[in-house]
């Protein structure tokens, strides 16, 4: 089960960071990642991600996911791996009792939930975006120590 939902992330990624127009090129696309599957598993596992078609501007169909916000198509192309393996953390900047953490673009909505649902009682709340998340730190609380610990939650 853990090598499906490797296989399920990876080809989330392939289809939000490149256009695929065919099962064959997803198939080509996972065998360079390291997955090795048949036509037929491949159609199981679009039907589960309920990935669509949709057309471009300039005519084609390419294979497209439902709106997640975590997998937003992105027009840079990286190693799958290597996007798969950063937390899509940018910056973090204070303003008094105030933070906004930047992020690349879909990654605010995982991140806000991942330190929502951590034992951080220095922190009041998160409200997230895209690409960017609002902080509210409770008084008497250094940014070093909201620093550390958002470091701790995102490793």
């Amino acid at each position: 089960m853990k090598i499906k939902k490797s296989r399920l992330e990876t080809l989330r990624m392939i289809i939000s960071s490149q256009q695929m127009g065919s099962q064959d090129e997803l198939l080509q696309a996972l065998q360079k990642e390291g997955f090795q599957l048949t036509q037929a598993t491949l159609s199981r596992d679009l039907k589960q991600l309920k990935v669509a078609k949709a057309s471009t501007l300039n005519g084609n169909y390419v294979y497209v996911l439902p709106n997640d916000t975590m997998y937003k198509r992105v027009t840079t192309h990286g190693n799958i791996r290597e996007m798969m393996q950063s937390s899509g953390f940018v910056s973090l900047n204070f303003s008094g009792n105030m933070g906004v953490i930047k992020t690349r673009p879909g990654y605010a909505s995982s991140i806000a939930w991942n330190i929502d649902n951590s034992d951080m009682p220095q922190l009041l709340g998160t409200i997230a975006g895209d690409d960017t998340i609002f902080i509210v730190i409770k008084e008497g609380v250094s940014h070093d120590e909201v620093r550390t610990i958002i470091e701790q939650i995102l490793k």
